[in-house]
């Protein structure tokens, strides 16, 4: 199998673009604590473009051929769509776990770096595709990016079985987060090179 091409979307594929990664998602361990109930969790993607989203606008959402694999990477300055997120966490996530989801986020916004860096809110694969190689096709495409630019790269993992993709590309733990019931949230850096 020859390796997928990868190119960037931009609004006209914003849709496609978002229903990868509600499928790229659906048994990712956080995503389906989050929302548990299937046909909830299929309505998920404005949770998902509020908290990516922002990479289709900035020219650094990269997806492969046939989006079996979506990359959203934001660059220094950018990050979630905050004011859209919290009303729709609130409105949409089960009500007796919106206090730990809080403090997930807050944890995970302390781990964050406070320099300039490219930050990886979201990385998914269709799991009818998954174990292809579109995973590291789409991270060598953007950690190309990142090392033209001299940056450091950051990113949550939030399914276990992904940290050691991330730990082939440089990344490394700088701690954990479990709070409640949520599942573990791992934050990871990948120093400048």
């Amino acid at each position: 199998m020859n390796p997928p091409q990868i190119f960037t979307a931009d609004e006209e594929n914003r849709d496609k673009v978002i229903s990868s990664i509600v499928i790229g998602f659906s048994a990712d361990p956080l995503g389906r604590w989050f929302l548990p109930d299937a046909a909830s969790y299929l309505l998920s993607g404005p949770f998902f473009n509020a908290f990516g989203g922002r990479a289709i606008d900035s020219g650094t959402a990269y997806v492969t051929d046939n989006y079996e694999g979506v990359a959203l990477w934001m660059p220094p300055g950018i990050g979630p769509d905050e004011e859209s997120l919290i009303p729709i966490i609130e409105a949409t996530l089960p009500k007796e776990i919106l206090e730990d989801v809080f403090a997930v986020f807050e944890a995970m916004a302390a781990y964050h770096p406070e320099y300039p860096c490219w930050y990886l809110p979201l990385i998914g694969v269709d799991p009818f595709y998954q174990g292809n190689g579109f995973g590291s096709q789409l991270m060598k495409h953007a950690l190309k990016r990142v090392d033209e630019e001299g940056l450091p790269a950051y990113l949550e993992s939030s399914n276990p079985r992904n940290i050691s993709l991330y730990e082939r590309y440089g990344f490394e733990t700088m701690g954990q987060i479990q709070i409640g019931t949520s599942p573990l949230v791992t934050p990871m850096i990948r120093p400048s090179r």
